[in-house]
């Protein structure tokens, strides 16, 4: 039996590939859109991908099944489980399987078998493993997606908040312990292959270690230590992140089936600064790539800034607006790397992009932005000359933050620009100074004209100002 691992660190989301030896055939469990790195890895050890497994529709990410499935010929084993509101659609000219709890699937010698384990979303569903090539008769691991993660378990708030389906969080929560329950009655022994690893907001503990065992799993894992589902339920629906915005857009992305890559429109490179500066002034959304740090010195004006790093996919997923038409300012040799970015949230309306040297190399006219430390800041305060702006998490707003500031978290800040008070600057503020340096661009591209950012974020202003 063949098996790799693939992590996508911009995502924390992990795909797997699993194949029988003997066959030379394999399958892909939760494939990313970008397909290659599974082609090539099926190339190199004499692999056929022959199917795309998913264990749900996916809110986070778009899934590569359908591109397995075009280039590949691999057929999408697909959940048939949950409601008919989150049933798959536009399966007729895809070679495609749907799956319920207690299905087996046959790959050479080995066997999957499904687990209906619903409470992240209705369909959720899980794989067992059994090798029969060793011969083995029991399972030796199971693929979890974001059923059990190492340290957490699936969060079941996503469908009420992101999808705005009311009153799926508490069914959804009753749903999981149901499951779990289900999940204890397996040995002990088998391997754990979960869906994601820390840094993803399908869950609020997410351990960073690859894998587990079901059994270190049963003994540590907070969620199974509840005997009372009531007491379950409330723990695991207190404290969960906010869901980014674009988790809406992905569920609907991946039921209905995205556009294939090589359907995509090609994107133009432009060759001068007045060519961006015309597009603003046409309404086309400006994303600058480019480190906070130069945006900061020179940008132009009516752009935002959001650094392409490895927050840049989540935060591309937050502040991007799906319906309208987008341009970057890069590094030239980053485009390939940040249009694949783009498209694994389903960002595809890229139409043009502009080499970030120009902006430094060009004269006009340009913005900039002051930046402060705490204790300048806390003068500025004292003084009643800002107002501060907190763009961090909720939970971190509620763990402590500066007295008198207003709390719009930077996801969602630019649906909140009405509350952002104008009666003198405003400084904008986070837990280190990155967020709120994307937040700064946010509010100039928004016509705010006096924006400070606090370098150093919260985590300086305790150390400078509350020693």
């Amino acid at each position: 039996m063949l098996l790799k691992y693939f992590y996508d660190s911009n995502l924390a989301q992990a795909s797997y590939m699993v194949g029988c030896q003997q066959s030379n055939e394999a399958v892909i469990i939760d494939p990313a859109r970008d397909i290659t790195p599974y082609v090539e890895t099926a190339s190199k050890e004499g692999m056929k991908i022959i199917g795309s497994f998913e264990t749900h529709i996916h809110a986070d990410f778009v899934a590569g099944s359908r591109e397995l499935a075009a280039q590949e010929g691999a057929t999408m084993y697909l959940s048939d489980e949950g409601s008919d509101d989150w049933k798959y659609e536009n399966l007729e000219n895809t070679p495609h399987q749907l799956v319920k709890d207690g299905d087996q699937i046959k790959v050479g010698n080995l066997t999957f078998t499904v687990l209906h384990t619903p409470g992240h979303t209705p369909e959720s569903i899980s794989f067992t493993l059994v090798d029969g090539g060793i011969p083995a008769q029991e399972p030796m691991g199971i693929f979890t997606g974001d059923f059990v993660f190492v340290g957490d378990v699936g969060r079941p708030d996503l469908l009420e908040k992101a999808a705005k389906m009311e009153g799926t969080s508490e069914d959804g929560a009753k749903q999981m312990f149901a499951s779990l329950q289900k999940f204890k009655q397996l040995p002990d022994y088998l391997q754990l292959w979960p869906g994601h690893g820390a840094g993803s907001a399908c869950g609020k503990a997410l351990g960073a270690v690859p894998s587990s065992t079901v059994g270190y799993e049963k003994k540590y894992n907070w969620a199974l230590q509840y005997e009372n589902e009531n007491e379950f339920s409330k723990e695991l629906l207190d404290g969960q992140p906010e869901p980014p915005t674009y988790f809406a857009v992905m569920k609907h992305v991946n039921k209905v089936g995205p556009t294939l890559i090589k359907e995509l429109s090609s994107v133009e490179k432009l060759q001068s600064v007045s060519e961006i500066e015309k597009l603003v002034d046409k309404g086309v959304q400006v994303i600058d790539t480019r480190p906070a740090a130069k945006f900061a010195e020179k940008y132009v004006p009516g752009t935002v800034n959001i650094p392409f790093n490895s927050s840049f996919t989540n935060w591309a997923g937050w502040l991007i607006d799906y319906k309208r038409s987008l341009s970057l300012i890069v590094e030239a040799e980053s485009i390939k790397e940040i249009e694949k970015a783009l498209h694994s949230v389903g960002i595809d309306q890229l139409s043009s992009y502009l080499d970030a040297r120009l902006i430094e190399e060009s004269q006009g006219d340009f913005g900039s932005y002051p930046s402060v430390r705490p204790i300048e800041a806390k003068q500025l305060f004292d003084q009643d000359k800002v107002n501060i702006i907190d763009v961090r998490n909720l939970s971190e707003w509620n763990e402590g933050h500066i007295e008198g500031a207003k709390h719009l978290m930077l996801g969602t800040l630019k649906d909140h620009l009405d509350e952002v008070p104008t009666d003198k600057p405003v400084l904008v503020q986070c837990g280190s100074g990155v967020r709120s340096a994307i937040g700064v661009s946010v509010l100039k591209s928004n016509g705010f004209e006096e924006v400070i950012n606090l370098t150093g974020g919260y985590s300086q202003w305790l150390q400078d100002v509350k020693k």
